[in-house]
């Protein structure tokens, strides 16, 4: 069973929706809520008739499904639970609402008449497409009403606001309030709208005066040393990109030797010295400015002759010290290159056209010498890759004439390497040694290197002993490229130290060979380890010194002795005596 009812309020409540009817009498009636609803705003009397207990709201629920069902006084079903339908039917009883408390909308100062600016959006909670949701759209207040009041219309259903009598300027106002009325058929709200009016960029920027005069300068002016200042102003937005000024140079300075900074508050600038003068080069720049905006002018408007400006920059000669063709000049050779070689050629020049004189500074080995006319280098003695493999000097450029002034610029000569450091022993061997008596042949290893480079020697040894008289005893043995082991043939070795020669050749091109010797000694051994008797060592005493040393301490106690007994003796005679004498002087007693 449906049916449909209309949203109700307080007054109607308790109004009779429906009746449901069992065929005999003495059926209890009851509603059951499918849904669990937490607020059932209906019920059923004992007759069968369906009530509204509670205001419906179409905008909370639209509709509800419930059964009705009877039983008998023992609550047993006389029936299969009737299904009801109820259809929530709306009312016009919701006012439109704004989308925000402030809506904004923004169009340009040069917007057409008729152009859309933007669309209010109100909402209304009562039932879509019914004449209930049906919104109107009304200004009735425009805040400020200049140039005019009714600059602004809005299309009576859609909300959408459109430029009614002319195009705006910022500069009469910066924005717009409007009071829109949103209406359906029985409300009525209020919403506001903000039109912002966009800045565009249709003043050009304008110079304060269209000719800055004559400046003279020296051409040793600092770099980053500001010459001039220079102003324009633009009518449009401040601190916008329309009214924001960008100053450059369009003639007058090819190389880009000046340069402007802007301040981004007031827009002044500030020509600066980019890169040196040079009186040599031009004398006198003729420069001609040009400001202009980062936005770009709107059509129909364009940069004219109040957007630039000149001015005449006058640089001055001065003396100036002579300048290398480069600041490092780098150069390769071998090592073995022959006195008197040319190594290098360097050049100067004099910006006032003075002749040069060329010197070097920190030639510490004197290994080169150039000429003081043409710049050239040579080698005037031996050169060494392993004392210095790079070789660091200066080139001292000095005029001749007028101030006398110099400039200098580094010299580095790379020395590659040849062969020419034979091999040897990579340390001093001075603990090599074999227990005395040896039980069996045994070995021992060294390792041999030379001062070229690896990579030109490969670190590639051969190993073979000095003499062929060693070969009876001794074997050399190559373990790789830098090692090798020294061998006994035999165990019937002194005990002694025997200095064994062994040749070592690197294979270069050409081929060095070094003789080394490596001493090896036989001796007792305590723990594996060479025991040999301690030497005299110097300070320590013979055994013939140290008895005649012995002898010499006692005839020195002896001598002590006899003082001391003797001393001893004289003292007890003395008093002998004195005793004797005071004896006899004393008188007898009867």
């Amino acid at each position: 069973m449906s049916c449909t009812f209309r949203s109700t309020t307080k007054q109607e409540q308790f109004h009779l929706l429906q009746k449901v009817r069992w065929n005999d009498p003495g059926a209890l009636y009851s509603l059951m809520d499918m849904e669990k609803l937490s607020r059932f705003p209906f019920l059923i009397d004992q007759e069968g008739d369906i009530y509204v207990t509670q205001p419906l709201d179409r905008e909370e629920k639209d509709a509800y499904v419930f059964y009705a069902v009877a039983k008998d006084e023992h609550g047993k079903p006389l029936a299969t639970p009737l299904k009801i339908q109820v259809k929530v039917k709306d009312i016009n009883d919701n006012p439109p609402t704004c989308p925000s408390i402030m809506t904004v909308l923004e169009v340009q100062e040069n917007e057409q008449i008729g152009s859309s600016i933007g669309t209010l959006l109100a909402h209304d909670m009562d039932e879509e497409n019914t004449i209930n949701s049906v919104l109107g759209y009304k200004i009735v207040d425009q805040t400020p009403k200049v140039p005019g009041d009714g600059l602004f219309l809005v299309h009576t259903y859609l909300g959408t606001f459109q430029l009614a009598m002319q195009s705006l300027r910022k500069q009469d106002a910066p924005q717009y309030n409007l009071t829109v009325e949103v209406s359906d058929k029985d409300f009525k709200t209020l919403c506001l709208v903000q039109i912002h009016i966009i800045d565009i960029n249709d003043q050009i920027p304008i110079f304060e005066k269209a000719d800055y005069g004559n400046l003279t300068l020296p051409e040793d002016t600092a770099v980053g040393s500001v010459i001039l200042t220079i102003q324009a102003t633009d009518a449009d937005e401040p601190l916008t990109g329309s009214s924001k000024i960008l100053y450059r140079i369009t003639q007058g300075d090819s190389e880009g030797r000046l340069e402007i900074e802007t301040d981004p508050e007031t827009n002044t600038g500030y020509v600066k010295i980019k890169k040196p003068l040079d009186f040599e080069t031009v004398a006198f720049h003729n420069i001609v400015f040009q400001a202009e905006n980062p936005e770009p002018l709107v059509l129909g408007v364009q940069y004219n002759a109040s957007s630039s400006a000149t001015f005449r920059l006058i640089v001055t000669d001065v003396n100036e010290a002579p300048q290398f063709s480069q600041q490092v000049y780098q150069v390769k050779v071998s090592e073995d290159m022959a006195k008197g070689t040319k190594v290098a050629n360097v050049t100067a020049k004099d910006p006032e056209g003075l002749n040069i004189s060329y010197s070097l500074r920190g030639d510490k080995r004197s290994w080169l010498k150039i000429d003081p006319i043409t710049g050239e280098i040579f080698s005037v003695a031996p050169l060494d890759r392993e004392a210095e493999s790079l070789y660091r000097i200066q080139v001292v450029a000095t005029e001749v004439g007028g101030s006398s002034l110099s400039s200098t610029a580094q010299f580095h000569l790379t020395l590659t390497d040849v062969n020419d450091n034979p091999p040897r022993l990579v340390k001093e061997y001075t603990g090599l040694f074999f227990c005395y008596p040896p039980k069996a042949p045994g070995s021992l290893i060294f390792e041999a290197t030379d001062d070229d480079q690896e990579s030109l020697r490969g670190r590639h040894f051969t190993f073979s002993l000095g003499s062929e008289s060693l070969q009876k005893d001794w074997e050399v043995s190559k373990i790789n490229g830098t090692h090798a082991s020294l061998s006994t043939k035999h165990t019937g070795f002194e005990e002694r130290v025997y200095n064994i020669s062994i040749r070592i050749n690197d294979g270069g091109r050409p081929p060095l060979e070094g003789t080394v010797s490596l001493p090896v000694t036989f001796c007792k051994c305590v723990e594996d380890r060479c025991f040999q008797a301690a030497g005299r060592m110097p300070g320590i005493p013979t055994v013939g010194m140290a008895v005649g040393i012995l002898l010499t301490t006692f005839l020195v106690i002896g001598i002590v002795l006899a003082v001391v007994f003797f001393q001893i003796k004289k003292t007890q005679g003395q008093h002998n005596v004195e005793s004797t004498q005071t004896a006899e002087a004393k008188p007898l007693r009867t």
